[in-house]
């Protein structure tokens, strides 16, 4: 399983040793409020990460704890996966922050990272990213990495904002 690093974060495959970390950013309903509209129980927590880490087993790629480097607190969660969980579609970026850690660029740096081993390291020719509509936060995330509106789309029970990028529009931003 693949261990990532931002200048702040160690983004690490979610595992057990992260539930009190992944549950205490889930149960929040704030941070929930674009996701599923509730906080999660500990079981679904619990759930949550073993799906994880069979998609990790089998695909090699899903969802990460950040932790903190200074602290080596859970300070959110982001993933590369298929868009709707189904292989037949393009990959998908995904991420949330601890409320505390809101409007700090996290979000962006670990987007960034994940974004480079999808393109980079799986060699993705598109890479997607969902958000709920009015979900400001997160669109300004996905157009801060360089992706562009695609459009509504229904993903995950819900009418969401699209936004996607190609390989060649990560490469040529990527370029020196």
């Amino acid at each position: 399983m693949t261990v990532l690093h931002t200048a702040r974060l160690r983004l690490e495959p979610c595992s057990p040793e992260h539930l009190q970390g992944l549950h205490d950013m889930n149960r929040d309903p704030a941070v929930m409020r674009y996701i599923t509209g509730r906080g999660e129980t500990l079981q679904e927590t619990e759930d949550m990460i073993a799906r994880v880490q069979a998609r990790w087993a089998e695909l090699g790629y899903s969802w990460w704890s950040f932790l903190d480097l200074a602290t080596g607190q859970v300070v959110g969660a982001g993933c590369i996966q298929h868009l709707g969980r189904d292989r037949a579609q393009p990959l998908e970026i995904g991420w949330r922050l601890r409320q505390d850690r809101w409007g700090q660029g996290l979000g962006s740096e670990a987007a960034q990272r994940m974004a480079s081993f999808a393109f980079d390291e799986l060699q993705t020719p598109l890479l997607c990213a969902v958000c709920h509509p009015d979900n400001l936060a997160s669109a300004h995330v996905m157009k801060k990495l360089g992706m562009s509106y695609r459009g509504l789309e229904h993903w995950y029970d819900m009418d969401t904002s699209v936004y996607d990028m190609d390989r060649a529009a990560w490469l040529a931003r990527s370029a020196p």
